[in-house]
């Protein structure tokens, strides 16, 4: 039987938005698509979660008011939750990895053997520019903490896309140099309209970015406004 891994994003917003609710639609599909288990921690009280993704169930996805650090405490500060309620957290923190920018190695398919947990910090949906300064933030506070880090590369990518590339080197076996990208693509709904997405993508085999189902349609649906605005 296939290692199963799991994909956590911490959300730390209040509120959904329906850039983010695409996203993480696509996350929980592909990853149980793959075998794993997405779960989305640190949520706020009161978060209502997508009716959609409850559906999966909890070996596809789980939702928790816990932050890593009660999932995945240090030795000797408490009983770490794993896959399910009162199971400890499969190898702790040391079997977790940090998506970071800063860390000073990339990710690469040995690292399967490594991990168990792929983390991804500090979800705050309040505008792209305070999304990622807040992310960087609480990503600095999790590589304190002790969580091992791992890099994706120098371009910034949406959420679902740094999920999938994760998957990709670590159960597909690519090396992120091998991974089939498009970088800053530009989206044309008619002769006089497009916009140009500020990420990296995985390009799919029809040579178009990978992106969420509905995605393409919310952007053009709410072309004049700006991408913050659609978090």
């Amino acid at each position: 039987m296939p290692e199963r891994k799991t994909y956590i994003v911490e959300h730390l917003d209040p509120e959904l938005g329906a850039w983010s609710e695409l996203e993480y639609a696509a996350i929980a599909r592909e990853t149980e698509r793959a075998g794993g288990t997405f779960v989305l921690s640190s949520l706020p009280e009161g978060f209502r979660v997508p009716e959609g993704l409850l559906a999966r169930g909890p070996r596809a996805f789980r939702a928790e008011s816990r932050g890593v650090e009660e999932l995945y405490p240090e030795e000797g500060e408490g009983e770490g939750e794993g896959e399910g309620e009162g199971e400890r957290a499969k190898g702790g923190r040391g079997r977790v990895c940090l998506l970071d920018p800063q860390a000073d190695r990339d990710l690469n398919p040995d690292d399967k053997a490594l991990f168990d947990t792929f983390l991804f910090g500090g979800i705050l949906v309040n505008g792209e520019a305070k999304r990622e300064w807040r992310r960087a933030d609480r990503t600095s506070e999790l590589r304190e903490k002790g969580f091992q880090g791992r890099r994706l590369g120098p371009v910034q990518m949406t959420t679902d896309t740094a999920v999938r590339v994760t998957r990709m080197v670590v159960e597909e076996q690519f090396t992120l140099n091998k991974i089939p990208y498009v970088d800053f693509p530009e989206l044309k709904f008619n002769e006089h309209e497009s916009t140009e997405m500020p990420f990296r993508y995985v390009k799919g085999d029809d040579g178009q970015p990978v992106m969420p189902e509905g995605m393409v349609d919310l952007i053009k649906k709410d072309a004049d406004k700006s991408i913050d605005d659609l978090f």
